[in-house]
């Protein structure tokens, strides 16, 4: 009995300490990876990278934002910068805060040296606010951004965007209560303020009227939350988005796995397939 019990304890604290041995050698690579990066452009490289990532031995996800902890982080390496080296932001997030967001954004455009944010797949809502800052925008072929029209918390819970809450208020309804009223009432501040972000961070990158008229399509609700700027339409807008990104960026992100799962939904080979020979030409006889 003994013995089992010893056998026991001892798979406990290796299912305990492997994953933190895993843990620190992959956070040993990214460093690792972020300083090549960093030699090879001359710049700060800043990662904001939003998975879920199994961070303990009982593999609980945790689904990350863009929150507080975010803004802290990124202003103090932001501080840690000096004023004329270029900063490369790496993001791919589905959004978050808009106060940690602006904080970001509002740094990045501060910043003397050329601010470029890659894109390796998607940067949404807060994401793309982040993006507006940037001199340059990044991006992988397929990659996308996203409006950034305010979504208002719901009293019954989840969120309501905020185009959608002025749309209801807009139909007759004696029947209406006091709080839809008042959150129609914030719907309206909520979008004048984050037109009025978007206007002061893309202003001195364009002409007036089309900045102005990038603020309205980004902020007012035209799309749905999740709507896919794909690149064409990103440059259509005005944004200063350039396609392809170095092979690095893609190293990295390989760094920043999902949580583990039972069986894989997407699998192929992890390598890459050279051209297949052309088939020669007959005669067309048999």
């Amino acid at each position: 009995m003994g013995d089992l019990l010893n056998l026991l304890w001892i798979i406990f604290l290796l299912s305990t300490i492997i994953p933190m041995l895993r843990q620190r050698a992959l956070d040993a690579r990214r460093l690792s990876m972020l300083r090549q990066i960093e030699q090879s452009r001359g710049s700060r490289v800043i990662t904001m990278i939003h998975r879920q990532e199994s961070m303990s031995f009982l593999g609980i996800p945790i689904v990350r934002y863009i929150n507080i902890e975010d803004s802290e982080r990124i202003l103090r390496a932001i501080r840690l910068t000096p004023e004329e080296m270029p900063i490369d932001l790496v993001v791919h997030t589905p959004g978050g805060l808009v106060l940690a967001a602006e904080q970001i954004a509002c740094a990045l455009q501060r910043h003397k040296g050329k601010v470029t944010v890659f894109v390796p797949h998607y940067a949404m809502s807060g994401g793309t606010l982040i993006a507006l800052a940037a001199d340059e925008i990044a991006m992988d072929p397929n990659a996308v951004l996203g409006p950034v029209d305010p979504q208002l918390g719901s009293p019954q819970g989840g969120y309501f965007p905020a185009a959608s809450v002025l749309a209801a208020v807009a139909v007759d309804n004696p029947n209406r209560d006091d709080q839809t009223l008042i959150l129609a009432d914030v719907a309206r501040k909520a979008i004048r303020q984050v037109h009025d972000t978007v206007y002061n961070l893309v202003k001195d990158k364009m002409e007036e009227p089309r900045a102005r008229d990038l603020a309205t399509a980004l902020s007012e609700g035209r799309w749905t939350h999740d709507y896919p700027i794909e690149i064409e339409e990103a440059r259509t807008l005005g944004l200063p988005a350039t396609e392809g990104l170095p092979r690095e960026i893609y190293e990295l992100m390989d760094l920043y796995p999902q949580a583990p799962q039972r069986r894989p939904t997407v699998e192929f080979i992890p390598m890459p397939y050279a051209p297949a020979p052309a088939a020669p030409k007959g005669d067309g006889r048999k």
